[in-house]
Formats: C-alpha cells, structure tokens, sequence
C-alpha cells in the first residue's frame, strides 16, 4: 500500500532517534526459515521432540549429541546475507537516525550488514566459546565438528546463544530498554511479540511513533500509530528505492 509506504517514511523522516525491534521475520528474506508460521521450525517435531525442547539448556547438558546435531541442521545458515530490511537501516544508522536495533534473531546479519548499535537480545551464532578455557571459534569451528564440537583443551565448545529455560543478557537488556524508552520512533517488525520476557520491552516506549510492520496481528497494534501487513522486504526494497 503505497500511502502507508509513505506514511512510513514520512515518519522516518521527521524522527531523530529510532529504535528498531526486530524478530524472525526480518531473516526470511535472507533464506531463514522463521518459527512460528505454518512453514515454520516450530510446526514441525524431530525425533518426537519440539524444537522448544531441543533447544533448552537441560536438553543440552543432558543430551548434547543430539542438541548439536539439530543445531547445525536447522539452525545454521553461512550462505545468508543480509537483505533489504538489513541495508536500509545500516544506511539510518550512518545517518545518525537510527539509535538502536533490538533483536531476538541469533544469525548476525544486522552486524554482517555493518551495525554497531546491535543488542542481540538471545545472543549470536558467529561467536562460540569452550566452556572450560574460554576460547574462542568462528561458527565454522562447529559446522566442520562432528558430534560434540571440541577445543584444543578437550572443553565443550559451546554457540553464545540464549536457550529456553536461561535469562537474557543483563547488559544488553538494560541498554536494549533504554534506547527504546528514550525513542522517538519505535519500529516493531517480523515479530509476533509472542516472546517474554523480550515482547515486554516495547511497554517502555513513551515517543511518538509506533509504527508495525508484521504480517499478522500482534498485542502493540491496539496502541500503534501505523501498521502495515505487508511483507517486511517489499517494505523495505521500496524504502531503498526512495
């Protein structure tokens, strides 16, 4: 919808400090596959467990073959680079307009699209770590491993990634929920906002604009001041274009 299209960047252009809070929706375009649509990871079961399951942090000190295993199968993209959605706020950061982007996404394209301002709320699967000296590997160090990947010292290597049943991040959730409470514009996108304590964030917005692009309904429409249902890329291939 061209006048919502407008509308959007009408907003973008009238803002000094805007937030964007992204989540698995900005990667499809990329070839990420999301969680929770009908061609979703989360529709499906593997070996009788759900991904959620999988994906614990008791499932992986209990059963870390097998956590591996489904990790690097589904979780793991090295071919994905960053698209338009990635581009354009890169290019509102060398602006100065853009004063953060929140994440929930785990594949380190806004920081391979050249963002500094990243708070990588369930952390990154380009940086890695052996839980017993500390080293550190690229992503590549675990696709090349089989099994469970090892350091030099024999340690687990682990993915810095945030699993279900662990908190977030002190830090990066501290400055996350201060960049959105001290934005003027707030950008919610590819998110269902299905995810707490993360989805919570967005309630200390106090600026002008909120403004939601995502496909289906989400709990900040009520209070948005714009939301378009149209695919996040064509969004912002057409803001790219103007």
């Amino acid at each position: 919808m061209t006048a919502q299209f407008e509308t959007l960047r009408s907003f973008i252009a009238h803002s000094k400090r805007i937030v964007f809070f992204g989540g698995a929706g900005v990667s499809t375009g990329s070839g990420i596959p999301d969680f929770r649509s009908a061609a979703g990871l989360y529709r499906n079961e593997f070996e009788g467990l759900s991904p959620e399951i999988i994906l614990s942090k008791d499932f992986f000190y209990l059963q870390p073959e097998k956590f591996f295993s489904f990790y690097r199968q589904h979780m793991l993209f090295p071919d994905a680079k960053p698209n338009a959605v990635h581009r354009y706020l890169y290019a509102l950061e060398l602006q100065d307009k853009l004063r953060g982007i929140v994440t929930q996404n785990i594949d380190g394209l806004h920081r391979a699209a050249g963002n500094i301002r990243v708070y990588e709320l369930h952390g990154n699967v380009h940086e890695n770590e052996c839980m017993e000296c500390g080293e550190h590997y690229p992503m590549e160090a675990v696709l090349r491993s089989s099994g469970i990947p090892r350091c030099s010292c024999g340690g687990v290597i682990r993915p810095n990634i945030v699993l279900y049943g662990e908190p977030l991040p002190k830090y990066v959730v501290i400055g996350a929920r201060r960049e959105i409470a001290n934005a003027d514009t707030l950008i919610v996108a590819g998110t269902s906002l299905a995810v707490e304590p993360a989805a919570g964030f967005i309630d200390d917005f106090r600026g002008k604009n909120l403004i939601v692009i995502n496909r289906d309904e989400t709990k900040a429409d009520k209070q948005a001041t714009l939301v378009i249902r149209d695919p996040l890329t064509d969004v912002f291939e057409w803001l790219e274009k103007k």
